[in-house]
């Protein structure tokens, strides 16, 4: 196998969703690359390539996992085109449709890596074999690694393929040096990756939890206060729209939100109108500064105002083929708010293998927004308002409730 494969990692945990909205939560997760365009090319010229290449292509060490990388083309040339990590053991039908997926896509070569101990990755590694073989796919090879040994089921030479394993290189490799010269990263694992998000401690979370009391109370009172309702909503989403556009352009000049100004935005994104403006805003020329703004909001923001933001970092991890952080953030929405409508929407779309431009093709400009929803209204707060009402001042503990957007 020689292809110029694109470095693109892959995804995280979404299990098969019983009913669209509610998000997955067994993990067993379909995702696909970024643009290729963007993407360094790594050689792949042998088993030890692929399997170095493997953690970067998900963006950390799998374990107990089955692992396939889908290739496009033909098995001389073949190109990187899709990589899938299910959690083992598998569940009943717990590759799902992949095969019909993979259809749709154009591959048409598969590479099958199992992750750990014989009895768990052998019976897993069969089901898709013959899976794939039925549904006319080429299986390159069928792998099983543990320990820094890979055995290949395909093989019965002694000599290439010793009973007791071949060793290979799991970080120091020509591959893994090639992919952290072109700065992608492979975590020790998936809860490395999940800690990545974890909400901020101490002084920094006394700092965010104030600035957000202090804020709340204000707009209880601009609200108490308020004559012309739908007036004070136009003023609030034009000013919230505003301080969207400037936070990504903080963020990509290497800057960053203080509490105060990263408490407004969390209460600006309550109102939907200000989130699709910053969704319509993700190009991909802006993705790393978005990339920034989401994770640390992600992490700093009260819980109650996490849903808008941790989907706001799902959606551009997603675009940047980044399916692993896609679903981590998804994750930590779902976990605030169960029923948040757009990281459910995201999660179903990712799991399902939806390319990213089809949301992007569908999601209306700045300007077809204002003309589809019209002017602003005090409707439009009502969210934001339930938020203020779920929490008290500094010092009074979080309870997510769910508020369903």
């Amino acid at each position: 196998m020689t292809p110029n494969t694109p470095a693109s990692p892959e995804p995280p945990p979404a299990g098969s969703p019983a009913a669209f909205p509610a998000l997955p939560a067994v993990p067993s997760p379909p995702s696909r690359p970024s643009s290729p365009a963007a993407q360094p090319r790594l050689l792949l010229g042998s088993t030890e390539d692929v399997l170095g290449a493997v953690p970067y292509l998900l963006g950390f060490h799998p374990a107990d996992s089955l692992v396939v990388i889908g290739l496009t083309g033909s098995l001389s040339r073949g190109r990187l085109h899709l990589t899938v990590r299910w959690d083992l053991p598998l569940g009943p039908g717990g590759l799902g449709q992949i095969v019909p997926l993979f259809g749709k896509e154009g591959v048409t070569q598969v590479v099958v890596v199992g992750y750990g101990a014989g009895p768990l990755v052998t019976p897993a590694v069969d089901e898709a074999v013959a899976l794939f073989r039925r549904g006319g796919l080429t299986v390159v090879d069928a792998l099983r690694v543990e320990d820094g040994r890979y055995w290949s089921y395909g093989c019965s030479r002694t000599d290439c393929c010793p009973a007791d394993g071949m060793p290979y290189e799991r970080q120091a490799g020509a591959v893994a040096a090639e992919a952290v010269l072109h700065g992608l990263v492979a975590l020790p694992d998936r809860q490395t990756l999940e800690r990545s998000l974890d909400p901020v401690t101490g002084p920094a979370r006394e700092a965010i939890r104030e600035a957000t009391g202090r804020l709340t109370e204000e707009m209880r009172g601009r609200l108490a206060g308020c004559h012309d309702a739908d007036g004070f909503a136009a003023e609030f989403v034009a000013d919230g729209m505003a301080r969207v556009r400037e936070a990504v352009v903080t963020y990509a000049s290497g800057g960053r939100l203080d509490e105060e100004q990263a408490a407004r935005l969390g209460l600006d994104l309550a109102v939907i109108r200000i989130r699709d403006e910053a969704w319509a805003l993700v190009t991909d020329e802006s993705h790393d500064a978005h990339l920034k703004l989401w994770h640390d909001l992600t992490r700093r923001l009260e819980p109650r105002f996490v849903p808008p933001v941790a989907s706001l970092l799902g959606l551009v991890a997603w675009r940047r083929g980044d399916s692993a952080l896609a679903g981590v953030a998804l994750t930590r929405a779902h976990e605030a708010d169960p029923g948040y409508s757009m990281a459910n929407l995201l999660a179903h779309a990712i799991h399902h293998l939806v390319p990213p431009h089809v949301l992007d093709d569908r999601m209306p400009s700045p300007e077809q927004l204002d003309q589809e929803m019209g002017g602003p209204r005090m409707a439009w707060l009502l969210p934001m308002a339930a938020l203020l009402e779920e929490a008290g001042g500094p010092g009074r503990e979080e309870a997510a409730t769910p508020t369903r957007h």
